[in-house]
């Protein structure tokens, strides 16, 4: 899948169409005159190499270059000379050699200083350094290009670029534009990001490349931009307003390749730096190689060594991604796991005191005791029957023993009025004539009184008593 990217609308120039281009021929005078002046390579080169079109001579590249070379060559104005200027883009070579740039404000000349002459050197420059440089000018065929060969360095002082970037540098670093309190975190999973480069660079292509790779489900949005030259700085501003009006931007990159100083200095302007600490979004910034630093590295949230490292930064790695939801899905396994058989432990203590107390348990007791309660409830009202049955009979003993029926039995007998059936325990109770009634053992006899004859010594009773 690769990642989706739109490109914004921008008011920088677009290039014209090349005009397609017609071969024009000199006119015959031209052509003679030309041919005589490229007549001495003959003798040089082969005639194999020289032929003859339209009324002229038509030379290999080789042959222009080598002429070139040896009119270079043959200058003694461009022998052995000294030259000063301001270096760039210094580089030594792991073989040893020194490339870098000579300039001043309107051009550059290109310079190489070989390993042995490096090597004789008391001190090598830096970038923006000021230097006399000695040495002569020829052509390297390969490239085509001339260029200085130097033999020797000597400083007077920093370049007039450099200069101006370090006092810019001084000058925002003293409001606090570098500070790291400024600087905000990236987003971690960005959905769209913002693109200000060139939309024919290199630096562009390697951005969509490494994010299709890293993290295709992000959205790029380009905001198209001139990153050298005097229009440069403005359309840079204007496209990182650009970015920062679109919606749900979450990171914003600002690209381009590598190159000297001056080619890098749209990224050194003042306006560019302001533009990009007014920014909603966090900034990152790839500007050149890691050895190039601008103003716009100091400034952005985070500094990145390329384009390339820029879109590293900004975006997550799928395939770490797909290692972490691998991990997460292994970890939530285990975990799921380690939870499913706790709940399963404690389902099962749950069930165990649901046993224990369930309410079948708890009637069953219930029923068990109270068959227990019967059980001593039969045994006590056996026990009370049994002992008020001993206590009855012993009651019925003691009655039966003061039974009249037993006084009776001895020949007793029991005495009443028969009107009253009041008894009679006293002689005084009777009166003569009274109709009486007497209980014997066997039945009752009725009688009257015909004489009193109370015991002799007898305490007579009481008057009103019975």
């Amino acid at each position: 899948m690769d990642a989706a990217a739109i490109c914004l609308q921008s008011s920088m120039a677009q290039p014209a169409p090349q005009a397609e281009r017609k071969r024009a021929y000199p006119q015959q005078a031209q052509g003679r005159a030309f041919t005589q002046s490229l007549r001495p390579w003959q003798n040089a080169h082969s005639a194999r190499e020289i032929c003859y079109n339209g009324g002229m001579w038509v030379r290999s590249v080789s042959q222009v270059t080598r002429h070139i070379k040896s009119l270079i060559d043959g200058d003694p104005e461009l022998s052995n000379f000294w030259v000063r200027g301001e270096v760039s883009n210094f580089q030594r070579a792991s073989s040893g050699h020194c490339y870098f740039t000579l300039k001043d404000s309107e051009s550059e000349l290109r310079a190489v200083m070989w390993r042995n002459t490096a090597a004789q050197q008391n001190w090598l420059p830096s970038q923006g350094d000021l230097v006399d440089a000695y040495g002569s000018v020829s052509v390297y065929e390969r490239g085509g290009a001339y260029q200085f060969y130097a033999e020797s360095l000597e400083p007077v002082g920093e370049g007039a670029l450099w200069e101006e970037f370090q006092r810019l540098k001084v000058r925002l670093e003293a409001e606090g534009l570098f500070q790291d309190e400024r600087k905000r975190p990236l987003p971690r999973w960005p959905r769209r990001i913002g693109v200000v480069t060139s939309p024919t660079g290199a630096a562009w292509r390697d951005i969509m490349r490494v994010v299709a790779e890293r993290y295709p489900l992000a959205e790029l949005v380009l905001a198209p931009t001139l990153v050298q030259g005097s229009e440069a700085p403005q359309q840079i501003v204007e496209a990182i307003q650009r970015i920062n009006r679109e919606p749900n931007i979450d990171v914003l990159i600002v690209a381009r390749g590598g190159g000297s100083l001056e080619d890098l200095w749209a990224f050194n302007d003042e306006g560019v730096a302001r533009a990009l600490a007014a920014s909603r979004v966090p900034v990152v910034s790839g500007v050149g190689h890691e050895t190039d630093v601008t103003i716009a590295d100091l400034v952005a949230d985070v500094r990145a060594p390329t384009p390339s490292g820029a879109a590293a930064i900004v975006t997550p790695d799928r395939i770490v991604l797909r290692e972490q939801v691998r991990l997460g899905l292994e970890s939530l396994h285990a975990s799921m796991g380690r939870r499913l058989a706790e709940w399963l432990r404690e389902l099962r203590q749950a069930e165990r005191l649901l046993a224990l107390h369930h309410p079948r348990r708890t009637i069953a007791e219930q029923r068990q005791r109270l068959d227990q309660t019967v059980e001593r409830m039969g045994r006590a009202i056996r026990q009370r029957l049994a002992l008020g049955r001993s206590r009855t009979a012993a009651c019925s003993a003691r009655l039966e023993a003061l039974s009249p029926r037993l006084v009776l039995e001895r020949g007793y007998a029991v005495v009443e009025h028969a009107a009253t059936g009041r008894r009679l325990v006293r002689v005084s109770q009777a009166r003569p004539a009274d109709a009486l009634r007497i209980h014997l053992r066997d039945g009752q006899v009725d009688a009257a009184v015909t004489g009193i004859r109370p015991l002799v010594g007898a305490q007579t009773p009481a008057e009103g008593e019975c």
